[in-house]
């Protein structure tokens, strides 16, 4: 895993002891290092194992939340069934962290465990979309739409990891490595009343339905509803809540059905040590009932801090994105680092995700300060998609703000300057009637932005071969 025990190790390697490094390096490495290196062997082995199943046990505890209810309700909807989001998401929309305000997300959660499911998507007519498929592990394990397969009519069917069997004729199989699969729909819409209504009638036929029922009438049964779930707290903190024994006991009763991929033997089988083995349930007899609260809060850090040390990160004029998000490999801190703060995340061909936490004098955002992000002439976010700014709060939550906007992109008419550029204002109050085109509401105190670009160029000007770089954030001065 890639902070690591080699990363840590190397500090005290070079002659520096934990009680040595500076009080700057102490912010950082105090919890995740030092406690580590004080535990043992079989503390970090937990911790590995915790980091590893970060995403599994994130994605479950995320389907329980959204598939929770009879029928469909806003942003929930039963086992199988389509999500159909009719407008933005709101300040209010807590479900998952980092979501978007720029597409009408058409979600739903499958289990091909036991059977398929055939996916049948309309004519789109040209407009962007897509639809990526995320196995229990959260690798979008395939992804059609406008990028990869066109807009006309086209028809899936998403097996299991051992299923075999015959499809129909014009129904291509999408094969799931895992049980539980994620089909989180994305469709552009501009917002207004008229294209609204245009993506209503799209999401409208798209269909869903087990194999069995292909090609004939069909109706979903009622989901089931677990009265003791907790509906109200933020997914992510319920994962975090979790002692190590409890959440150690469901990641291996979900790994019965989503089996690690073959690359991961090698990593899983050292988690045999403190009981945990793919296909049976957890033996708590060869867990250290004393690293039950400890082994979540320092693998946590340890997961958080990728954003300082991980190789996946590309950082640039105060911006950080992941270039390997989707697809995961072995990278298991990079894997569990995207779910903490951004789950659902696409492949960088079809998404990139720069995102920025502190301004160009590497100061925290606070909404007591202005700040302004200018594009040169000709220079906005290089896309075939599209782009646009969201703010966020500290913990990757939208903002309330009196013009309720989300997002900027050039859906709102920016404005430009004499020369050409393009400045947007970020701030939590108005800049003005005459500059609010270009205006993204802040809110009074930390904050966290995330520039979006759907379908980056893959040629230069580009973001993905580094020829285009997103300029910087910068706080204006009172002169």
């Amino acid at each position: 895993m890639s902070i690591t025990r080699r990363q840590a190790l190397a500090l005290l390697c070079a002659g520096v002891s934990p009680l040595a490094i500076s009080h700057a390096a102490r912010a950082d490495f105090d919890g995740p290092v030092v406690r580590a290196l004080e535990g043992g062997e079989d503390f970090w082995l937990a911790q590995d194992a915790y980091i590893y199943g970060y995403p599994l046990v994130t994605m479950e505890m995320t389907r329980r939340v959204m598939t929770n209810v009879a029928k469909l309700e806003g942003t929930r909807g039963p086992m199988g069934q389509f999500v159909k989001l009719r407008k933005y998401p709101d300040a209010s929309f807590k479900d998952v962290t980092a979501p978007n305000a720029d597409t009408l997300y058409t979600t739903a959660w499958i289990d091909v465990g036991d059977e398929p499911w055939v996916l049948s998507m309309p004519d789109m007519k040209e407009r962007y979309f897509l639809f990526p498929m995320l196995d229990g592990w959260t690798n979008v394990f395939q992804v059609p739409g406008k990028r990869t397969t066109g807009t006309k009519a086209q028809t899936y069917a998403i097996t299991g990891p051992g299923w075999k069997g015959t499809l129909p004729a014009g129904v291509k199989e999408y094969k799931s490595p895992t049980s539980i699969v994620w089909i989180l729909g994305r469709i552009y819409c501009t917002g207004t009343a008229e294209d609204y209504a245009a993506v209503h009638a799209a999401q409208d036929e798209f269909r869903l339905v087990p194999l069995g029922a292909y090609g004939k009438s069909y109706a979903p049964a009622s989901g089931k509803v677990d009265a003791s779930l907790d509906m109200k707290t933020a997914v992510r903190d319920q994962v975090n809540r979790m002692d190590a024994a409890a959440y150690f006991t469901l990641l291996a009763q979900l790994m019965k059905r989503n089996p690690p991929a073959p690359a991961d033997a090698a990593e899983v089988a050292k988690f045999a040590k403190i009981g945990l083995v793919p296909g049976k349930d957890f033996d708590t007899s060869k867990f250290d009932a004393a690293f039950a609260k400890r082994v979540p809060q320092v693998a946590f850090d340890r997961i958080m801090l990728q954003y300082k040390v991980n190789n996946a990160i590309r950082n640039v004029n105060g911006w950080a994105f992941d270039g390997e998000a989707g697809t995961y490999g072995t990278n298991y801190l990079n894997r569990a680092l995207v779910t903490a703060i951004g789950l659902g995340a696409n492949r960088i061909q079809d998404a990139c995700y720069p995102t920025s936490q502190k301004d160009d004098d590497d100061k925290d955002y606070l909404g007591s300060n202005k700040y302004v992000m200018r594009f040169p002439k000709g220079q906005l976010p290089p896309v075939a998609g599209f782009w646009s700014l969201t703010m966020y709060d500290e913990n990757y939550f939208f903002v309330a703000n009196p013009i309720n906007r989300q997002s900027i992109s050039a859906r709102q008419n920016l404005k430009s300057n004499p020369d050409g550029s393009v400045e947007l204002y970020i701030q939590k109050d108005s800049p003005g009637p005459d500059k609010e085109s270009n205006w993204l509401p802040a809110p009074a105190g930390k904050f966290i932005l995330m520039l979006r670009m759907y379908w980056p160029n893959e040629k230069s000007p580009s973001i993905i071969n580094g020829s285009w770089k997103p300029p910087p954030v910068r706080k204006v001065t009172s002169s």
